[in-house]
């Protein structure tokens, strides 16, 4: 079976490539990965269906090794095929494109000039970045003529000191860059990761200027979840329906959330929410980022520990259940949801949204991979939430207490040859993947607790008093809590006995 090429396509489809192809290259894409191929080339894409965007993009990846899938791409006339498969207003759908956006694809290592050209593109507006957050940071780094740069950061610094250069200082050649790294402030940090390089590098103090008046760095939020390439059963079943192989097949749901922080007139440079997508141009990003932590996110961590100590695997599978799906529900409605200053109205349609995510049978989300540093996770997910009713005339909420409960029993752990390990409920192993020192604090509580036979309130209490987990004396400062969270542990362990 052949490799997808133009050959495959329709007519309409093939217009739509050679369109793309021969369009003025208006967009510098640094990622090659699922996500952005998922995410951003899917809603230019969806412009250019609706003829209302009219350039292209020039990919390139932002480290040596996304070199196989660049020449994939390159291999395939820069087409690749997008799955859109989940729920949708509770039932379930199923969609497929061929993405055709590139106008160019290529690997700026062995080809650096190719790279730095794009400086020199008259027509180029736009920077759009995915290097995760670990790519999104500065590190010193000589700069040597001819030879790339390796941080993603650094390449732009390069790009945009030959652009001032070339044009001579020309302000209306900025570009304005859209860093899509789940970092928070994504757009400050890469400008300033970009004026750190300029330093280091003896850059003028013009060019600074000219970047920091003439050039744009949008903090935004991305909210989608790219699945990539399916398993093996599922893409060959597709192939063979549709008469090529695709090694660049990516899957997606069909949740999208893309908040910017930018004037809405930018819409003219980048049409989204004419084409229908769920795009917000805003003033202030803050509760667009507070939802989706304390939401999403919280309903995350609330979930995670009671379900792997009840012996579940997967976060549709906890939702499921006849008692934790509720609960995260109910928590979430009553209890995080009311703790919020936003409309309620928009909190409890985004929990809708977040619930139908959880519930998509495509997306086979690890309770065990959630689990990961649930110490810092629970402390700005569900902490602010929980102390938002601390006090001593109002009850501690009980989703909350259930599920805090549930992360001191999950932490009950001992240090082993492979690592720190807890056991369920039911008595089955797993291992708890923490910062060390916090999980070497944790365990002695508990290893104390056997050894002097305290109760299980006095154990509680110096969990709670353990401010270099917390950030605070949760024991001192609410007493309260040392009972329910005795109570809602001891609760469980009673239920997993009878």
């Amino acid at each position: 079976m052949t490799i997808l090429n133009r050959d495959h396509l329709n007519e309409q489809q093939r217009s739509s490539m050679e369109q793309a192809v021969s369009a003025p290259i208006t967009v510098l894409q640094i990622g090659e990965g699922n996500f952005l191929r998922g995410f951003f080339d899917w809603m230019i894409h969806e412009c250019r269906k609706l003829g209302l965007y009219k350039g292209s993009i020039a990919v390139n990846q932002p480290r040596p090794g996304g070199k196989p899938k660049i020449d994939a791409l390159a291999e395939q006339d820069g087409l690749f095929t997008l799955v859109i498969r989940g729920l949708e207003n509770g039932k379930s759908v199923q969609r497929k494109e061929v993405i055709s956006v590139f106008g160019s694809v290529f690997d700026p290592y062995s080809n650096w000039d190719a790279y730095l050209a794009q400086a020199e593109n008259p027509d180029l507006q736009l920077v759009v970045s995915n290097t995760t957050e670990a790519g999104l940071v500065y590190r010193p780094e000589a700069l040597v003529d001819g030879q790339p740069i390796q941080s993603f950061p650094g390449k732009l610094a390069q790009l945009l000191y030959r652009r001032f250069t070339f044009f001579d200082r020309d302000p209306q050649r900025g570009l304005v860059c859209l860093p899509c790294e789940l970092l928070e402030r994504n757009g400050d940090e890469l400008r300033n990761c970009i004026l750190r390089y300029s330093d280091d590098w003896g850059y003028p103090e013009a060019f600074k200027q000219w970047i920091r008046e003439h050039n744009r760095f949008l903090n935004s939020l991305v909210d989608r979840i790219v699945t990539g390439y399916p398993d093996e059963v599922q893409a060959e079943a597709w192939f063979s329906e549709w008469g090529y192989s695709d090694p660049m097949l990516s899957t997606a749901e069909p949740y999208h959330l893309w908040a910017i922080e930018g004037e809405p007139e930018l819409e003219k440079l980048l049409p989204l929410r004419q084409a229908g997508l769920n795009v917000h141009w805003v003033s202030d990003l803050r509760p667009f980022q507070l939802r989706k932590v304390r939401i999403l996110n919280g309903a995350h961590t609330l979930m995670t520990p009671l379900g792997l100590l009840h012996g579940m695997e997967q976060v549709r599978e906890t939702m499921e259940h006849p008692a934790f799906g509720p609960l995260v529900r109910g928590t979430v409605e009553t209890e995080i949801i009311p703790s919020l200053a936003i409309a309620q109205d928009e909190l409890e349609a985004y929990a809708a949204d977040v619930y139908e995510r959880f519930l998509n049978p495509f997306i086979r989300h690890r309770l065990a991979d959630i689990a990961m540093n649930s110490l810092s996770k629970f402390k700005v997910r569900l902490l602010p939430s929980l102390l938002h009713y601390a006090g001593e005339d109002i009850a501690v909420p009980s989703g909350l207490a259930q599920g805090f409960a549930g992360l001191l029993r999950y932490y009950k752990v001992k240090a082993t040859d492979a690592g720190f390990e807890g056991t369920t409920l039911d008595g089955k192993a797993y291992i708890v993947r923490d910062d060390a020192g916090l999980l070497e604090l944790i365990e002695a509580v508990w290893t104390e607790a056997s050894e002097e036979k305290w109760t299980l309130p006095q154990t509680v209490e110096r969990l709670l008093s353990l401010e270099s987990v917390w950030g605070r004396d949760l024991a001192a400062e609410w007493p309260k809590l040392t009972k329910v969270l005795s109570e809602n542990i001891a609760e469980m362990e009673r239920e997993a006995n009878e």
